[in-house]
C-alpha cells in the first residue's frame, strides 16, 4: 500500500472518531467501537507486543514522533481499524486473505518490511493482517464511492465515507484522555489529558 494512500486512509479515521467518553457502565474498556468493546487488558497486552517490536527493531517510540503516547495511538488504530471493517462491511464491501497477502508481501522488503512500516503506524505485528484487512476495506470503499481505483477517486469518496464513520462511533475512556478536537499543526496531539484523568498511564512493565 502506498504510504500516501495510507495518509489518506489515517486521515479519514481521525476525522470519523466520534468525541464521547465512556459512561460509569463501561469500565475497564478502554474503548467502544460501536456495540463492541476493547477492554483495557487487550490494550495493554498490545501495547505491550508493539514496544517489544520496536525494541527488537532498535527503535524507539520518540524517533517515531506519535501524535501521543504509545498506549494512546495504539488504541487509537485499534479502534479506527475495527471502525472502519465495520462501516464498509455494512455497504457491502469485502476483502480476501489473497488481497491481504498481496498487500503484505508485495510491498520493499516482503512480509518484513512490510511489518516494520506498519510500527511506524503504532501497529502491534498481531495485528498486522487486522490493520491492513481494514484499511484494503475502506479504501475500496472510498473507491466505490469515488468512481474509481486511482488517488484522485479514493480523495473524492472520503467525503461519503467520513459520513459513514459516525455511524459507528467510537466511545473513548478518557482514562487515556479526550479527542483532540483542536489538532493543527501547533497542537499535532489525537488525545489531550483528561482533567479529570491527568496524564495517560504507561503500559504495565512486561513480565
Amino acid at each position: 500500500m502506498k504510504s500516501t494512500r495510507v495518509r489518506v486512509i489515517l486521515a479519514v479515521a481521525a476525522a470519523g472518531v466520534a468525541l464521547t467518553a465512556c459512561s460509569p457502565s463501561q469500565a475497564g474498556a478502554a474503548a467502544i467501537v460501536g456495540k463492541d468493546r476493547i477492554s483495557a487488558g487487550e490494550l495493554d497486552k498490545n501495547v505491550r507486543e508493539y514496544e517489544a517490536a520496536l525494541a527488537k527493531a532498535n527503535v524507539s517510540a520518540s524517533q517515531l514522533q506519535f501524535p501521543g503516547s504509545v498506549p494512546q495511538v495504539v488504541l487509537f488504530q485499534l479502534a479506527t481499524s475495527a471502525q472502519r471493517a465495520k462501516v464498509a462491511e455494512s455497504k457491502g464491501i469485502t476483502v480476501t486473505e489473497a488481497e491481504v497477502d498481496q498487500v503484505i508481501s508485495s510491498g520493499e522488503g516482503g512480509a518484513a518490511g512490510y511489518e516494520q512500516q506498519m510500527l511506524q503506524q503504532a501497529v502491534a505485528p498481531s495485528k498486522t493482517r487486522e490493520f491492513t484487512r481494514a484499511s484494503l476495506l475502506i479504501t475500496k470503499l472510498m473507491a466505490k464511492y469515488g468512481g474509481g481505483t486511482d488517488e484522485a477517486a479514493i480523495q473524492k469518496g472520503q467525503a461519503q465515507v467520513i459520513k459513514d464513520l459516525q455511524s459507528v462511533p467510537i466511545t473513548w475512556n478518557p482514562r487515556y484522555g479526550t479527542i483532540n478536537e483542536q489538532r493543527s499543526e501547533q497542537q499535532p496531539n489525537l488525545f489531550v489529558e483528561s482533567a479529570r484523568f491527568g496524564a495517560v498511564p504507561a503500559a504495565p512493565p512486561q513480565q
